[in-house]
């Protein structure tokens, strides 16, 4: 039995990766593509909803779908932990559906992040330098915010980084006391770096996207567990097996935070960014 897939900001860059993969699969039938001139409407038809839109649509996109008992695959950034809780309570205690968020589709990226969320234990001094195409209209990225809320959340019992002078602007938005400083420009996909300071040392964990073929196996593992989710799962390292690495409560804790899509995919943010816009 297939499931059916709506893709909601289908026009965009991650929007049409995503629904040529789901075409391309025997287990999933694409039967709506909406973009700007769509209603939410057209979305009923399916089994699954796949938001990919924009932060300023993604919220009303989500909600219509839950309101109708759809299960959601979230690509979009702008979830935040106050978000996601909202998400959780419309579910209630016994979800009869799920949503699924994820913030970078990226394999890599993923992996990344769990190191990431490793070596903050060991390190006072953090800071992440994001950069995606100048088309990204969000920052920082959602595949930021959750790398440095997941870092937080591991060192839960250290406390804050040292990050001085952060009342400067030039110092970059803090998020869980890490600082994020985000770079738009031409000629790139997307690329984190997280440069840990040590006495005598310095470590940094890059992850870089070169070409949007690098989600392709992500969003396969997205779209089959959100096809049977139920209530809120955060993350591909939720669906692939890093639940069991270091950094594992810190994944538990930082649920809520996400964003995405990075679709740039940047993930897929910075593509998603280029998701149109759905009327409701």
């Amino acid at each position: 039995m297939t499931t059916k897939v709506a893709v909601v900001g289908a026009t965009g860059k991650l929007g049409r990766l995503i629904s040529g993969l789901v075409e391309e699969s025997p287990e999933f039938e694409l039967v709506a593509a909406l973009d700007s001139r769509s209603t939410l409407d057209d979305m009923l038809v399916a089994d699954l909803v796949v938001d990919v839109t924009i932060p300023g649509v993604t919220q009303k996109v989500v909600e219509f779908a839950v309101a109708n008992g759809k299960n959601v695959l979230i690509g979009t950034s702008g979830w935040s932990a106050d978000r996601i809780a909202g998400l959780r309570r419309s579910l209630g205690d016994e979800p009869a559906s799920g949503i699924v968020v994820i913030p970078n589709f990226s394999l890599g990226s993923v992996l990344a992040t769990s190191f990431a969320a490793m070596a903050s234990r060991y390190f006072d001094s953090i800071e992440i330098i994001e950069t995606h195409a100048s088309t990204k209209v969000d920052s920082p990225s959602g595949t930021a915010v959750r790398t440095a809320e997941l870092m937080g959340a591991a060192r839960a019992a250290l406390g804050p980084v040292a990050a001085p002078h952060t009342d400067q602007r030039a110092r970059g938005q803090q998020v869980a006391s890490i600082p994020i400083h985000s770079l738009r420009l031409n000629g790139i996909v997307a690329k984190q770096d997280v440069v840990f300071g040590g006495t005598g040392e310095v470590l940094t964990i890059t992850h870089e996207t070169i070409s949007p073929s690098a989600y392709t196996a992500g969003i396969g593992v997205a779209l089959t567990a959100a096809a049977t989710a139920r209530g809120v799962i955060v993350g591909l390292d939720q669906l692939i097996g890093l639940g069991g690495q270091a950094g594992s409560a810190a994944q538990d804790d930082a649920s809520g935070t996400p964003a995405p899509t990075d679709p740039d995919p940047e993930n897929v943010s910075g593509q998603a960014a280029t998701a149109t816009s759905v009327h409701p």
